[in-house]
């Protein structure tokens, strides 16, 4: 169960975008669906890590948001010099955040 509780409290702060991004990226890979995001078949790096917020909304149980992600693609077997192979991805991810105990439901959008 992946918990977010320092975005969270961040909500209606100038810090949402920081703490999101640090809770995310502190999250082993295969906590978030960014797998199903890749287009080259390769598989998400775990160096980088960025996003952008494109929506917040709010009801009484949950704070929903939909954020811009983007990662590195790592492509292996690429049969050139640079093999392994890094290519950047992107994606749509929608997050909602339970207010009572901070669990946090990822799903991509699009």
């Amino acid at each position: 169960m992946t918990e977010l509780p320092a975005t969270l409290a961040a909500h209606g702060h100038n810090g949402l975008k920081q703490a999101l991004l640090a809770e995310l990226s502190a999250l082993p890979p295969d906590q978030l669906p960014l797998h199903q995001a890749v287009n080259s078949g390769g598989f998400v790096g775990t160096d980088t890590l960025d996003l952008t917020l494109l929506a917040v909304d709010e009801t009484a149980d949950s704070l929903h948001i939909r954020s811009g992600i983007f990662f590195t693609e790592i492509v292996i077997n690429c049969g050139c010099g640079d093999d392994p192979m890094p290519i950047p991805g992107y994606c749509e991810l929608q997050i909602t955040i339970d207010r009572r105990d901070a669990t946090a439901r990822f799903s991509l959008v699009g």
